[in-house]
């Protein structure tokens, strides 16, 4: 489905970034329920800044971001005192700047020149990248990557997945004639590295929401943010690798 909405691009694709945006905006707002965010303010900045990407610019989108801030201190300052202000603030704000940013580069990316193809060289490395890690891991890993955050992850596992992130982006970058193999080295490197990164990233926030799965949208295989949590890393990363390929 995601492949068809990168195709379509245009307004499709940026409702397409609000839903599935919002979609892992709700998972992490529950997971944090206990330090009580501001949804409406988060859920609104993430519209506000894909929107502004799809008929803006970088600048309007920052700026969105930027009064995401204010905004957020008065929803919570202006509600009943539940949880310590700051922490509200702190939790509305990760949302904003981890989910709504990153939905709102997937627009950006799509507008660019080839954007579109580009960002599914992203999104295939990055799946493949993960899938790669993980039977890598089962088949060879010894040495835990980082147990305090995710126990299952290993060494051996991380070095399969960057290994094939690569490799799938420079295959992929063969059979496009305007992506020079200089480039999708770069592309593949970025989603070799950000991508694992995205991943542990969101296992500390799971762990310090005290949550086994961000949510349940795919049933045992978990939520929106399980899957998407190392895109939401590599497809901000393969914007402005591409970007600065075109300049």
């Amino acid at each position: 489905m995601a492949i068809v909405f990168v195709d379509l691009g245009g307004l499709a694709f940026a409702l397409f970034m609000i839903a599935v945006g919002a979609v892992c905006l709700y998972e992490l707002y529950e997971m944090m329920g206990r330090w009580r965010p501001a949804p409406a303010v988060g859920f609104a900045a993430l519209a506000a800044m894909v929107i502004a990407a799809r008929y803006g610019t970088e600048r309007d989108v920052l700026e969105i971001g930027m009064a995401a801030l204010p905004v957020s201190f008065v929803a919570v300052v202006a509600r009943p005192k539940h949880a310590a202000a700051t922490v509200s603030i702190a939790g509305t704000l990760l949302g904003v700047y981890w989910i709504g940013f990153a939905f709102a580069h997937a627009e950006l990316l799509r507008q660019l020149p080839h954007g579109g193809a580009v960002m599914i060289d992203v999104l295939v490395g990055t799946f493949l990248a993960d899938t790669a890690a993980y039977f890598g891991g089962r088949l060879f890993g010894r040495r835990a990557l980082a147990p305090e955050i995710s126990p299952h992850k290993t060494v051996e596992g991380l070095f399969c997945g960057m290994l094939i992130a690569i490799l799938a982006v420079f295959v992929a970058g063969l059979y496009q004639d305007w992506l020079t193999q200089g480039d999708a080295l770069l592309l593949g490197l970025a989603v070799a590295v950000l991508g694992p990164l995205g991943d542990l990233f969101e296992s500390v926030v799971k762990r310090d929401a005290g949550a086994k799965d961000s949510g349940g949208v795919f049933g045992a295989h978990g939520g929106a943010l399980d899957r998407l949590d190392a895109v939401i890393f590599t497809i901000v990363a393969g914007y402005y690798v591409w970007l600065g390929a075109l300049h």
